[in-house]
């Protein structure tokens, strides 16, 4: 079995048939997939559509992209949602939530103090409530590492990492996995591809970003999690391993990032 362990399932690419998408990811053998909130918008809206989808658990948080928008207010909102989430056995993280460097608008100073000042809130609040998070990391790997080091949640994922090995080490350090999905499947990928086969299986999970980051042979087509599968066939080839040690070992590795996941049937 696999588990996808960032996906935005309630995203618009989807056209309402993210329940359809689901079901076949099952089919495939996909038995979890973790879907992030961004923004305070959706917080109800991924809670509700993991209600209804029978492999699926969420997450909450505000994501740097959204920071420009929002205000002090959000933030105080995330921290109530998520104290009534504690309750819901299909929250298992906050996130989606880090920095994003590379988008020039959210580069500039103010900017970045901003996204800076929203990160380590929501830090705080996973600290508070011992959650891990679900860290979205772009040109901003060490700076995301010193807050995360300072306020040291309970761990969580380092999505779509992108780093080098001694900023994975970082991560490794401080309790988190480091997420692999589509981007390793591109032969051109030559500093993923080798961290994806280099870096100790223990700390590898397994994700899709969908609708996002969609692997060589759908790009640029829509990503979706029913192609978690043949991601993961990619890492065994990687690593020269049979691929049912690598579904099982990213599946437990994911369990062991998200352990509240446990409870909604993501064990097996």
């Amino acid at each position: 079995m696999w588990i996808d362990t960032h996906c935005h399932l309630d995203a618009h690419e989807f056209g309402g048939e993210s329940q359809q998408v689901a079901a076949r990811a099952a089919a495939q053998g996909v038995s979890m997939i973790v879907i992030p909130a961004v923004e305070r918008a959706n917080f109800a809206v991924v809670a509700q559509l993991a209600a209804s989808v029978g492999n699926a658990s969420y997450a909450l948080g505000i994501h740097p992209i959204y920071v420009p928008q929002a205000d002090e207010a959000d933030l105080l909102a995330l921290r109530a949602a998520v104290e009534a989430a504690l309750y819901e056995r299909r929250f298992v993280a906050i996130g989606e939530i880090g920095l994003d460097f590379f988008i020039p608008t959210l580069a500039e100073p103010a900017m970045r103090a901003k996204q800076e000042h929203f990160l380590r809130e929501q830090l705080k609040i996973a600290r508070d409530f011992a959650l891990p998070v679900l860290l979205h990391v772009r040109r901003s790997q060490d700076v995301v590492l010193k807050h995360a080091r300072q306020i040291r949640p309970a761990g969580g994922i380092a999505h779509a990492f992108n780093g080098s090995f001694q900023q994975a080490q970082g991560y490794i350090d401080l309790g988190f996995k480091l997420g692999f999905g589509g981007a390793m499947t591109f032969t051109r990928a030559l500093q993923i591809r080798r961290m994806a086969s280099e870096l100790p299986l223990s700390s590898i999970v397994l994700e899709t970003d969908a609708p996002d980051i969609s692997p060589s042979w759908l790009h640029p087509a829509r990503n979706s999690p029913e192609q978690l599968p043949r991601i993961g066939q990619v890492l065994a080839e990687l690593r020269g391993v049979d691929v049912a040690a690598i579904a099982a070992a990213t599946s437990a590795n994911a369990r062991s990032a998200l352990p509240r996941m446990a409870a909604n049937g993501a064990a097996a």
